[in-house]
């Protein structure tokens, strides 16, 4: 590897995946997280093929199935109200390669804290980045007012990324008048191996199981004209999401009904940053392109990222390789954003001809021709960053 010395800002899926990649190629390098201690916060996540392939690089696969992320079996699209299926699309038809795991965020956290320690990483708790400076040796200024240097920082820290600020423009995001409720509660429905998607006019809820299937993830997205504040931590009232779901049915509403703890947060769609890196400054994750939850692939993005930045910083020397990295990263995810931005409103129609003529088709599709449901999902499950296979 070309660079030595690495400083990685913030200890979530991009930047431990990132310091693990670049670890093990050599480097040596500091995560500075804000926290003072990596703590399970969020919830659950679908790692599909295209993110396990380096997980699997990373050798952590066969850790990743012991600590109970389930191998999914499907996605079943289901109507609010009515019982069985409008639509499936069947994942055990990807290839025999291709596995799409459901997992908690805190044991993928977990898992890749690891390999980055494996790999050299010194982990820094309780550091807050107030500043970063680019130039021949970058430099990252502390709240607390002390200094740090290093051939390459990378900033993994999320939408409000202080080194974005730096490389870019300022941007502004936009409320896109939804709002989304998540919460962990115990599979009281003995929900199998598959993401569910109950769609309802203006509102879809979305479950799949974690933990061996003991629990389940729960994301419910409704419209809504107000929201304050941007943010995934705020915390809710269940009576609130029972009464603002209460038209769903079923095993849906079952589900709602066991939540205890629930958090809310305002759905927001920022542009992908136009600069992502420059005199030893490159974003990864979020900080370069945050993204609508509506595909499924943040946590996905963000593991390809980590190894498309070790294979340039591999091939090609200072801002050549984060040109070079930039080039491979941004038509894909600006791709993978575009498709997420234009999946709400499907499971969201409202007007009912309209409605149910989708659902048939969708329904009709997936019956007669179940190999070909899968199909339009190649271009971003058969992707391999890795370039270990297709």
């Amino acid at each position: 590897m070309t660079v030595r010395s690495a400083i990685v800002i913030g200890g979530g899926i991009a930047g431990l995946a990132t310091a693990a990649v670049l670890g093990r190629a050599g480097a040596s390098v500091t995560v500075l997280e804000q926290a003072d201690a990596l703590r399970e916060v969020g919830a659950g996540l679908q790692i599909s093929p295209n993110g396990m392939v380096v997980l699997r690089a990373l050798g952590l696969e066969t850790e990743l199935k012991s600590r109970g992320a389930v191998r999914a079996q499907a996605v079943s699209l289901r109507d609010y109200k009515r019982a069985g299926e409008v639509a499936r699309l069947d994942l055990a038809r990807l290839a025999a390669d291709q596995h799409y795991y459901f997992v908690h965020r805190a044991d993928l956290l977990d898992l890749l804290k690891g390999a980055a320690k494996r790999a050299g990483a010194d982990i820094v708790l309780g550091a807050h980045v107030a500043d970063v400076i680019p130039g021949d040796m970058p430099e990252v200024r502390l709240s607390d007012g002390t200094t740090r240097r290093a051939e390459l920082i990378v900033a993994a820290d999320g939408v409000h990324s202080v080194a974005r600020g730096v490389l870019n423009p300022q941007s502004s995001a936009f409320f896109t008048k939804q709002v989304a409720w998540r919460a962990v509660v115990p599979n009281v429905i003995d929900q199998g191996p598959e993401a569910r998607v109950y769609m309802a006019p203006g509102q879809h809820i979305v479950s799949y199981p974690i933990r061996g299937s003991a629990f389940l993830n729960l994301v419910a997205v409704e419209e809504r004209d107000a929201w304050a504040d941007e943010g995934w931590n705020h915390t809710g009232d269940p009576q609130e999401l029972r009464a603002r779901f209460a038209q769903f049915q079923g095993d849906a509403a079952q589900t709602i009904e066991a939540v205890q703890d629930v958090s809310i947060w305002g759905l927001f769609r920022h542009p992908v940053a136009t600069n992502w890196g420059k005199q030893g400054v490159v974003l990864v994750g979020d900080s370069a392109h945050p993204t609508l939850p509506f595909l499924a692939q943040g946590a996905n993005m963000a593991l390809e990222d980590a190894w498309a930045l070790g294979r340039c910083l591999n091939a090609h020397q200072g801002d050549a390789a984060l040109a070079a990295y930039t080039v491979m990263r941004k038509a894909r995810v600006s791709r993978i954003i575009k498709t997420a931005n234009g999946n709400a409103w499907r499971y969201h129609l409202r007007h009912g001809p309209v409605r149910f003529g989708a659902h048939a088709v969708m329904g009709l599709g997936s019956r007669l021709t179940p190999s070909l449901m899968i199909k339009p999902f190649d271009w971003l499950y058969r992707y391999d960053v890795t370039g270990s296979g297709t």
